[in-house]
């Protein structure tokens, strides 16, 4: 039954120290250090740490905005860590899910941060719902009017320019150019 920690900054700036000090202090055994961004799919040291833990383990961090890209992503982590027999402690919100409390105490701050989730995502929908509703329509402005279009399908039917060139004297990118001509170089 040992403690592990993990220790996580997003940048190469950033000092562990400070996080590594208190997992060391908290009885950690070993501790996995990482640098890397949250929001990064692939975390090697969390993945080294997660096989090294075994039942009966403790993963512990110092904050669980270190462990979890997302409320959602965290809470798969803890989901996976509990179907390890493997608990989880994070040492700034006195949270441990080795104990009932702990994992009820997880379970309401998950379900809050996923609720609040919720709202806000049904709040941008009737937010675009009522743009809509005004004649407002989302995405990026218009890069290339009818008239620009025509001048690059016939710059490229002359064949005198390269498909960069046209966007260069645009201003806009390659894709930009591609999509209005179609890969054919046809009308669209």
């Amino acid at each position: 039954m040992a403690a592990v920690g993990y220790a996580r900054v997003s940048t190469r700036e950033q000092k562990l120290d400070g996080q590594t000090d208190v997992l060391k202090a908290a009885g950690c055994e070993k501790v996995f250090v990482e640098h890397a961004s949250g929001v990064l799919a692939k975390r090697p040291a969390l993945d080294d740490a997660l096989e090294y833990l075994r039942a009966g383990d403790t993963l512990v961090v110092t904050k669980l905005d270190r462990l979890g890209r997302s409320v959602r992503n965290l809470k798969e982590v803890a989901d996976s860590l509990e179907d390890q027999g493997v608990g989880l402690k994070a040492l700034s919100q006195g949270i441990d899910t080795t104990t009932p409390g702990g994992r009820l105490f997880f379970h309401m701050l998950a379900a809050i941060a996923e609720f609040e989730h919720d709202l806000i995502v049904e709040r941008t929908k009737d937010g675009l719902a009522a743009a809509r509703a005004r004649g407002r329509k989302g995405g990026g402005r218009v890069k290339m009017s009818a008239t620009k279009i025509r001048q690059a399908r016939t710059m490229y039917e002359e064949k005198t320019y390269t498909v960069q060139q046209i966007a260069d004297t645009f201003g806009v990118s390659r894709a930009t150019i591609y999509r209005h001509l179609g890969e054919d170089g046809g009308a669209r």
